[in-house]
């Protein structure tokens, strides 16, 4: 047996998510299925470095497999591609060692935010970017950021209630602000995300820029570490899962 790492994409647009769900059509049912398909309907798992919620993009994640099958890598794409449908891709698959591991071997992950900052809707932009047509003070969104980057924070108010894991702390390394006319990317860098942070975090930072809030907030929000003093969550299409990291990040 050789296991794979892999690249994905995908437009989570009609995806319940990346998880296997009864019923419900889901990225890893997708891979899976087709990966049995080129094993002769035996069963191949398929893991990845994390979740992702329903409505959520990918450009950038990673997932690994086991396989007896001696397909050269760039056979794999090409194979894989030509069963998959449109709205996921393979972009790089490459043999890595049997004690590789998607999820655990992560030191950090990207995640991007795309926000439509225009009072006209965009059709081609409606399903990859949350409108907010409001005034925002972008200064002021960035001095909140500051508040939580930096250095591990218990980050148990931006995250989801339902979440399972138990060690909250996590450290963000940046949020950077790209602007580009009226198109405005968070990008968020860290070691890792819990379940809806960004989108937490997204939501808050969207109640300082409109005045809701004040930048110093965030410090009193960390510290209530109470889901229901934060802001709220950002729709799913916005989001991206930008890249993986397996080794050094920032």
């Amino acid at each position: 047996m050789q296991r794979y790492k892999a690249i994905i994409a995908y437009d989570g647009t009609d995806f319940f998510g990346y998880q296997v769900q009864p019923n419900k059509r889901t990225v890893q049912a997708e891979l899976e299925a087709v990966l049995a398909k080129m094993h002769k309907g035996r069963e191949v798992k398929v893991s990845a470095s994390g979740r992702t919620d329903a409505g959520v993009h990918a450009k950038g994640q990673v997932i690994h497999f086991d396989s007896p099958l001696l397909i050269p890598d760039d056979k794999w794409v090409v194979a894989l591609n030509s069963l998959l449908p449109d709205d996921l891709s393979i972009l790089h698959v490459e043999k890595v060692s049997p004690s590789f591991h998607a999820r655990y071997d992560a030191v950090g992950k990207e995640y991007r935010y795309r926000l439509l900052l225009s009072k006209k809707r965009d059709p081609f932009e409606r399903k990859f970017s949350y409108r907010y047509p409001y005034a925002l003070d972008l200064a002021a969104m960035r001095q909140a950021s500051q508040y939580v980057v930096g250095q591990p924070l218990d980050f148990t108010s931006f995250c989801s209630a339902k979440t399972e894991v138990v060690d909250k702390v996590r450290t963000i390394e940046t949020i950077d602000f790209l602007l580009d006319d009226d198109l405005l990317t968070l990008r968020f860098v860290g070691n890792g995300f819990l379940y809806n942070m960004v989108r937490i975090l997204v939501g808050t930072l969207l109640e300082v820029g409109s005045g809701e809030r004040s930048p110093e907030d965030m410090t009193a929000i960390l510290a209530k570490k109470d889901r229901r003093f934060a802001g709220k969550t950002a729709p799913p299409q916005g989001l991206f899962l930008w890249k993986v990291f397996y080794e050094k990040y920032g």
